[in-house]
């Protein structure tokens, strides 16, 4: 992994540092069931490469976040599922609690647009 924060939470979470309920990985992506759920099926996609937020996002570390597409869409097609949503916040006022860029999967439940929030 290039660019990490050793004070980061998800890079603790990739290293291997801190457990976590591995999902999915791959050279860019990691991904892992989310510790408070909001419903049957929420998971979080991480880059490995360190990028704080949204906001953050550019030429050199685009490809990350395809990459984090590619990733939701292969671990979908893998557990069948067929509808889902997909979040990330950027910033605190937000709701972004782990400033490490990450998508939130969530799915197994109808949902309306007065979801609990995510960070």
């Amino acid at each position: 992994m290039t660019n990490q924060n050793p004070d980061c939470l998800f890079c603790k979470i990739i290293a291997g540092e801190i457990p976590s309920k591995k999902i999915y990985e791959n050279d860019e992506v990691y991904a892992f069931a989310d510790i408070q759920p909001i419903a049957p099926v929420h998971y979080l996609f991480v880059t490995k490469t360190h990028i704080c937020c949204a906001k953050k996002i550019n030429t050199e570390n685009s490809q990350s976040v395809a990459k984090i597409f590619e990733a939701i869409a292969e671990v979908a097609e893998k557990e069948n599922i067929d509808s889902y949503r997909v979040i990330t916040n950027c910033g605190e006022d937000a709701g972004q609690s782990v400033m490490h860029l990450h998508f939130h999967m969530v799915a197994g439940k109808k949902m309306g647009w007065g979801e609990q929030s995510l960070g």
